[in-house]
């Protein structure tokens, strides 16, 4: 199983859509695709139409020691329990969904040993079952977004084409370089231009900025703005089903052929 993760510690870039994206184009060309919603926000989770104040289990089960071997410890959720937390919107995808409660795993995680870990470890109990896992997550660094590093082999950080953003970008990669160093592992990772409006001076500036200052790290296409993706969201469809031509698709279509090139390199290298 490969492990990706999207993140960026400022909201609104387009890190669940980046998620839901690339595991629906994963999942056309046929691998078993697991998505796991670490935002309390749990964009990606309503994007398939599920209500996470409703779920009877969560994401959050991985960190609650009530599923645990007792308060404190870090031995992982056994695998029943955990497959009893997916859900199956669509063939070939499946998700472990967000939770509101996922906001107090900072205030639990104090004086828990392996917390770090708590994904990584439930994520080899499901290594065999999928392909890939994509992991979303929340726009702050904590410990649900180590969890989220330590459990990845790449990182996919994607930036809205505006200045804000960009200054995210820089907090972001400073937190990766901190988090790399207490690891003991520095992450590959790829910038992604999101929400880009030719229309606009400001996206271009901003993505003139992007590949002059990260002109080996960025990728060299752009997501545009596109609202087919909560078009297809509101018929309750995966983008490609519902929209295969969209701009968006098509774009994210050549970021993941781009992803799938630079990982075949990686396992020749």
């Amino acid at each position: 199983m490969r492990i990706w993760a999207v993140a960026n510690q400022k909201g609104g870039v387009g890190k669940s859509t980046t998620a839901i994206a690339l595991a629906d184009l994963l999942a056309a060309r046929g691998a078993r695709v697991l998505l796991l919603d670490l935002d309390p926000h749990g964009s990606l989770t309503s994007y398939f139409g599920y209500d996470a104040d409703q779920l009877p289990a969560s994401a959050f089960n991985l960190f609650s020691p009530a599923a645990q071997n007792g308060p404190g410890s870090a031995e992982n959720i056994d695998k029943p329990t955990l497959k009893g937390i997916l859900l199956h919107p669509a063939e070939r995808i499946a998700v472990i969904p967000s939770s509101p409660a996922l906001a107090t795993v900072e205030r639990r995680a104090l004086g828990q040993d392996g917390m770090g870990l708590r994904v990584a470890r439930a994520l080899a109990q499901l290594w065999d079952d999928y392909d890939y896992t994509i992991i979303d997550t929340p726009p702050v660094l904590g410990a649900l977004m180590i969890n989220a590093l330590a459990a990845c082999e790449r990182l996919i950080i994607p930036v809205q084409t505006e200045h804000l953003a960009i200054k995210g970008l820089e907090r972001m990669l400073r937190t990766l370089t901190m988090v790399g160093r207490s690891l003991g592992k520095q992450l590959p990772y790829v910038i992604v231009p999101t929400m880009f409006d030719r229309r606009t001076q400001a996206s271009i500036t901003s993505l003139r900025h992007l590949r002059n200052t990260y002109p080996e790290q960025i990728w060299a296409g752009m997501v545009p703005v596109d609202t087919r993706f909560r078009d297809a969201s509101r018929a309750g469809q995966l983008p490609s089903v519902f929209d295969p031509q969209a701009r968006g698709v098509q774009a994210y279509a050549a970021l993941l052929k781009q992803l799938l090139s630079d990982q075949e390199q990686r396992l020749r290298a």
